[in-house]
């Protein structure tokens, strides 16, 4: 447990594992571990299960000084101390592993291994939150903090996209010279993201506008759907075409999509508005499914976690590698040009370690991605989860079974990425006219 070697703990009928993948993975388990814990905390169902269930509960949560029913370890006010606990732990990584280099080192074996201690470790900040002094300033300061963070998050996830949809595009492109068939490939996958694109809006004119409200959803709708438009004919315009002859329709059709997915998801976190029709009110410019019976609800939230948990996990994972987001891995750049589409990994020591699989030393000579990077993007992970979880500012009384429920803090924060993540993508465009020496070559 203790092994300087992530995989070594995994069973013989797995099949290789690089030793960078191992690492990642097992420092995602325990982010992923102190996720659930905290949407746990937060649900109402899920105490109310272990209270019924669990012999003894009263009498065990007045030994651990948890108070009457364990108060104290659920609520907002719980996932704040956790995640406390869990971000310092990956904020003292980033700290410790500055200008780690290769992987020979003393701080690097560390990084890499020791998984018992580290988890020890993990369970004693996470608990270490709950005896903090001054805890109304405590909440109150490290919930600023954690929005600060949390935002950032945002924003990285946001240029991870627009990485993405450049290099994705760069990729299949270039395998036109060797095979048609990636032309038609590019153009069909095109299509189809252009397709749901269009068909988002239309989703979105008939079940989140009324003719008598929802005032807002029609305004950010026609800018988000028009400006959608607009990146779509920079990118193919001539002018750009010149200093981009990579540029096509992929970004913009991938861009567009996630747009789309951010203006949905930006209405359905908007408080409910009211109609008065025949004297009755009547609730408006809700997700069709998200209004009727409780397990429709149910499956909308649960659905709506795992792809929230999902995204935050790939964006803490594939944003911290070298050639972050090498779209769909078709090609490596370490490879010669002519064999773009018959790439293997490269030839790595591989060694047995004992009963455990095998395992593909590839940092031998270097490391393969940035460890302290690598803590930090994970630290803000941890800030990110807290506030949504929380439903940011929106905290009180909030349970995660509401997690897709309104409040206009989300709204706006959801809305403005929509903004980001077009502007970013604009001066991705504009960029080489803007400042042509710097993309000479």
């Amino acid at each position: 447990p203790c092994s300087p070697y992530a995989s070594s703990c995994l069973c013989v009928c797995c099949p290789k594992i690089k030793q960078s993948t191992g690492t990642r993975i097992m420092y995602a388990l325990y982010f992923l571990l102190v996720t659930i814990i905290c949407a746990i905390m937060m649900s109402p169902t899920v105490e109310q299960e272990m209270r019924n269930n669990i012999p003894f509960y009263s009498d065990l949560c007045e030994k651990l000084n948890a108070g009457e029913n364990c108060k104290t370890l659920v609520g907002y006010s719980a996932v704040y101390k956790v995640c406390f606990g869990m971000a310092c732990f990956f904020f003292f990584f980033f700290i410790f592993t500055l200008r780690v280099n290769n992987s020979t080192g003393c701080r690097a074996a560390i990084h890499n291994g020791f998984w018992l201690l580290k988890f020890i470790g993990l369970v004693a900040c996470c608990a270490a939150g709950f005896f903090l002094p001054e805890e109304e300033t405590f909440l109150e300061v490290w919930r600023y903090v954690g929005a600060v963070g949390g935002f950032i998050f945002l924003l990285i996830q946001l240029m991870l996209l627009v990485e993405f949809a450049h290099r994705w595009n760069t990729n299949w492109s270039s395998g036109v010279k060797y095979n048609r068939l990636w032309y038609a490939a590019l153009a069909l996958v095109t299509l189809v993201l252009f397709s749901v694109a269009v068909g988002a809006v239309a989703f979105m004119g008939l079940f989140y506008t009324h003719p008598e409200a929802c005032l807002l959803n029609k305004i950010f709708l026609g800018i988000n759907a028009s400006l959608c438009l607009i990146v779509s004919l920079l990118a193919i315009s001539p002018f750009i075409q010149k200093l981009q002859p990579t540029s096509g329709l992929l970004q913009p059709a991938v861009i567009s999509v996630y747009v789309m997915y951010l203006t949905f998801s930006a209405f359905s976190s908007k408080p409910k508005e009211m109609v008065e029709k025949d004297g009755v009110n009547m609730t408006v410019c809700v997700f069709p499914f998200n209004s009727g019976t409780e397990s429709d609800k149910k499956i909308v939230t649960i659905v709506g976690t795992i792809i929230l948990f999902g995204c935050v996990l790939y964006s803490c994972l594939t944003s911290t590698t070298r050639r972050s987001s090498a779209a769909l891995r078709v090609c490596r750049n370490n490879c010669p040009s002519n064999i773009l589409f018959m790439c293997h990994p490269d030839d790595y020591d591989e060694e047995k370690t004992g009963s455990g699989q095998n395992v593909v030393y590839d940092e031998r000579e270097g490391t393969i991605y940035s460890y302290a990077y690598f803590h930090f993007v994970f630290f803000l992970g941890s800030l990110y989860v807290m506030m949504t979880v929380t439903n940011w500012f929106h905290y009180d009384d909030h349970k995660i079974e509401k997690l897709l429920e309104g409040s206009w803090s989300v709204f706006w924060i959801k809305m403005a990425s929509c903004w980001v993540c077009l502007i970013l993508y604009m001066w991705t465009l504009i960029a080489p006219m803007v400042c042509p020496k710097r993309f000479e070559a």
